[in-house]
């Protein structure tokens, strides 16, 4: 299992990255939009659809992203003063702060109509995330990664040294406070290392601690909340397209909150373009 969970990451590297830093907007919007589709039908089986109805749904959501970037090629640049844009990332934060944690704490079941908008809410803002956040740079975008791929290596530790106390055992039982708590002071310690070593000055100290530690709460409830999904759906991965590492959903479950709450914050602090 390991040989095979370190040849699918060596291919995704090998895939992502050059595309990430040499492919042209269109090109790299193209790319995420397919992966989004993917995530769309492994949505579909949460929902419990059967296996056409998801292939519909994975190439209907594919074939939407794309069109909006082809169709309207001011969507793959990041403009703080598009109201739009601003009200898709709005709902997108208001989704994951304000009604994930009643969802969470409720354990709520997806409905068909219900299960449609929520899937939605929540891949279509990441597509466009994944989109604009790499327009401000590639750097922007893999510093984002790396926030949320270090909050999940500092929990893990954390986690196995010092975990105690469960967070969500009905949920995810292998999660831990310790773990959450490992996790902001990873987040914290690399944002300060990143502030002071490439001079980002977009926030003072403690604001700047403040965002970071606001991520890292956004990212283990994306977490979280795909646990409770598969969970009810009674599966264990969101599918098998990527050989030890389960599926796409897997993945990106964390980005799907990360990354639409930053781009809402950057848009609220950068000035109009």
């Amino acid at each position: 299992m390991l040989k095979t969970r370190v040849i699918t990451a060596l291919a995704l590297v090998a895939l992502l990255l050059p595309s990430l830093f040499w492919l042209p907007p269109t090109g790299w919007a193209l790319l995420v939009a397919a992966f989004i589709g993917i995530a769309a039908w492994e949505w579909g089986a949460l929902l419990g659809w059967r296996a056409a109805s998801r292939i519909v749904l994975g190439i209907a959501t594919a074939a939407l992203c794309a069109g909006v970037a082809l169709v309207w090629p001011d969507s793959l640049e990041f403009r703080p003063g598009s109201l739009p844009v601003l009200l898709v990332y709005g709902l997108s934060t208001a989704f994951w702060a304000g009604v994930l944690p009643f969802w969470l704490r409720g354990k709520w079941s997806l409905g068909a109509l219900s299960g449609l908008a929520v899937g939605a809410v929540v891949l279509l803002p990441t597509w466009l995330a994944m989109v604009q956040l790499r327009a401000l740079g590639p750097a922007v975008l893999l510093g984002v990664f790396a926030v949320v791929w270090m909050a999940d290596i500092a929990a893990y530790f954390a986690g196995r040294a010092f975990g105690r106390h469960k967070l969500a055992p009905s949920i995810s039982p292998g999660k831990t406070w310790e773990g959450v708590f490992g996790a902001a002071a990873g987040v914290v310690a690399y944002g300060l290392v990143v502030r002071a070593t490439a001079g980002i000055e977009l926030l003072a100290p403690l604001p700047w601690i403040g965002l970071l530690l606001v991520v890292t709460a956004v990212s283990v409830v994306g977490d979280l909340f795909e646990s409770l999904l598969k969970r009810k759906a009674g599966i264990k991965d969101s599918s098998n397209v990527l050989p030890g590492h389960g599926g796409v959903l897997d993945r990106i479950d964390s980005l799907t909150s990360t990354l639409p709450v930053v781009a809402f914050l950057l848009m609220l602090l950068l000035p109009p373009a």
